[in-house]
């Protein structure tokens, strides 16, 4: 009994032996469960860097400072130095215009027509033959502000009026250095003088600024034309299409207009501007010479890149600039370099 008693407490031990250790592992896997059940937080992914913007390339606009005359390239705008200049045949060949930004011809007595330069761009070192002034110079450059005005004399009463007009710098030859006569010519037509030392008389002359001339590419509707002529009584011009040459080549009194510099005169542009041309309160030699208005409004033809167009031109005001349109009311664009306006009576120029 005593064995049959031991062997079941043995096995008593076996079984609590048994189910205590199926309790431990269930115990064991019970906690495992749970351990498991718990959510695991995962760590969160790094934030992404935020791209940095490629800046986009600064434009950088190369503006060009260009000439209000002529429309070419210039480093600054200078002074502008007005100068009469005489073209009558003892004063040809001339000195100096091919430098000019601007050529004005304008009807003086006799029939003949004289000059009057404007510099600015390109200052040559002498220029010349230097002559007297008339009153229509005066209307002219009310445009240019108070430019620097080089002149030999003029009828005695318009000459104290040139003196003391206040929208110049005086550079009369009589009152100013530079000037000297150049006597292989004949007098009054060797009167010249150095730009140099008329610039140094000229502080507080007017730098250049816009008159009113657009510059770019032709307007359309213009006419294939290889040139084009004007005549005063005395004296005629004509200005002939080079293509090679990109100008108008100038021809006075049918033969070509020769310079000092040996040369041709040209222009990238034409005016053969039609005005109301008068008579002069200021005789000359005992007659009132003529005197072209420039302030107002009138018809003109523009010749440009072998292309002539009928315009139309206005300027309200003696100390504003002078615009140019076409017939429709466009702006009418000049060819970029330098530009002749011969100013002549109402009657049509000729082209061909």
């Amino acid at each position: 009994m005593a064995d049959v008693a031991g062997l079941n407490w043995t096995r008593k031990k076996i079984v609590l032996s048994a189910a205590g250790a199926i309790a431990g592992v269930a115990a064991a896997v019970g906690i495992g469960l749970a351990l498991s059940s718990t959510p695991v937080s995962k760590a969160a992914p790094p934030p992404r860097p935020t791209p940095t913007p490629t800046p986009s390339p600064t434009r950088l606009v190369a503006t060009r400072l260009v000439s209000p005359f002529t429309g070419e390239p210039v480093k600054k705008l200078s002074r502008v130095l007005a100068v009469k200049i005489d073209n009558i045949v003892y004063a040809r060949p001339q000195t100096g215009l091919t430098d000019a930004d601007i050529v004005y011809v304008l009807p003086v007595e006799g029939g003949l027509s004289r000059f009057l330069a404007i510099f600015s761009s390109h200052i040559p070192p002498v220029i010349g033959p230097v002559r007297s002034a008339r009153a229509d110079d005066l209307q002219l450059l009310g445009q240019f502000g108070r430019p620097a005005f080089a002149w030999s004399g003029a009828q005695p009463r318009l000459t104290g009026v040139i003196e003391h007009y206040p929208r110049i710098v005086d550079l009369y030859a009589a009152l100013v250095g530079g000037y000297y006569r150049d006597y292989n010519r004949i007098a009054p037509y060797n009167l010249y003088a150095h730009t140099r030392t008329l610039l140094a008389e000229a502080k507080g002359a007017s730098k250049a600024h816009s008159i009113g001339f657009k510059f770019g590419p032709p307007n359309p509707g213009g006419r294939r034309t290889s040139s084009a002529s004007v005549s005063y009584p005395a004296a005629s011009y004509r200005f002939t299409w080079s293509a090679r040459r990109g100008r108008w080549l100038v021809w006075i009194d049918g033969a070509r207009a020769a310079t000092t510099e040996h040369r041709q005169l040209s222009a990238a542009t034409v005016v053969i501007q039609h005005t109301l041309v008068r008579t002069s309160n200021y005789k000359e030699y005992g007659r009132r010479p003529p005197d072209a208005t420039s302030v107002g409004h009138g018809t003109a033809i523009v010749l440009r890149n072998g292309l002539a167009y009928r315009v139309r031109w206005s300027r309200p005001r003696k100390d504003g600039g002078t615009t140019f349109t076409t017939l429709s009311g466009q702006p009418m664009q000049f060819a970029v370099g330098p530009v002749w306006i011969v100013l002549t009576g109402n009657r049509r120029a000729e082209s061909g």
